[in-house]
C-alpha cells in the first residue's frame, strides 16, 4: 500500500500535498491504495458491509465525545444522504466511488473511497483519499495526535485489509 500517489483517485480528486479537494476546498492529507483480487462490484458490496459494520459502539461513542456531525449512524451503508458515526455520505456511485464529509470541533475532513481497475491485472485497486483540515491550537494538537502518529494511517489501512480479505474469500 502506498501513500501520497501520482493520481488523484478518481478525476477531478488531487491527491499530492498542498491541493485540495474539490467538493469542500479541505487539503490533501493522504492516500492509501491496496489491490483487491476481485471485481468492482464484489469490492464495492464487501466496502458497504465492513462499513456498515461501523454503527453503534465505541465508533458513536467517540463521535458524541467529540461533538461529531452527524454522530449516530443512519440509512444503508454508503448510500447518498446516509451517515456513519462522523460522517455523512454527500456522494456515492455504486461500484466506483463514494465520498463522505464529516465535523467535530477540531476538524473538518472529507473521506473519498474509490474503486480503479488494477492495471497489473484483473481486480480491482482500492483507494481512499482523505482531506482535512485541523483549526486552531487544539486542532494542531489533534493532527499530531491521530495524523502525524500513524493512528489515522493504522486505521485506513486496517479498513482496506479487512475489505480486500472478505472480498477475496
Amino acid at each position: 500500500m502506498s501513500t501520497a500517489g501520482e493520481q488523484g483517485p478518481a478525476a477531478g480528486w488531487p491527491s499530492v500535498p498542498g491541493e485540495r479537494d474539490p467538493l469542500t476546498g479541505l487539503p490533501f492529507v493522504d492516500e492509501h491504495r491496496v489491490p483487491v483480487a476481485a471485481d468492482a462490484a464484489r469490492v464495492w458490496r464487501t466496502l458497504t458491509e465492513v462499513v456498515g459494520r461501523k454503527r453503534g459502539g465505541r465508533s458513536e461513542a467517540y463521535a458524541r465525545l467529540v461533538r461529531a456531525e452527524p454522530a449516530t449512524a443512519s440509512g444503508p451503508p454508503l448510500e447518498l444522504g446516509s451517515t456513519l458515526p462522523g460522517m455523512r455520505v454527500v456522494e456515492s456511485v455504486p461500484g466506483v466511488r463514494a465520498v463522505l464529509t464529516g465535523r467535530h470541533f477540531l476538524s473538518r475532513y472529507t473521506l473519498l473511497v474509490a474503486l480503479e481497475p488494477d492495471p497489473d491485472g484483473p481486480g480491482t485497486v482500492l483507494v481512499a483519499g482523505t482531506y482535512a483540515v485541523f483549526p486552531g491550537p487544539l486542532g494542531f494538537v489533534y493532527r499530531l495526535l491521530v495524523i502525524e502518529s500513524g493512528a489515522h494511517t493504522k486505521a485506513v489501512r486496517g479498513l482496506l485489509a479487512r475489505v480486500r480479505e472478505r472480498a477475496e474469500r
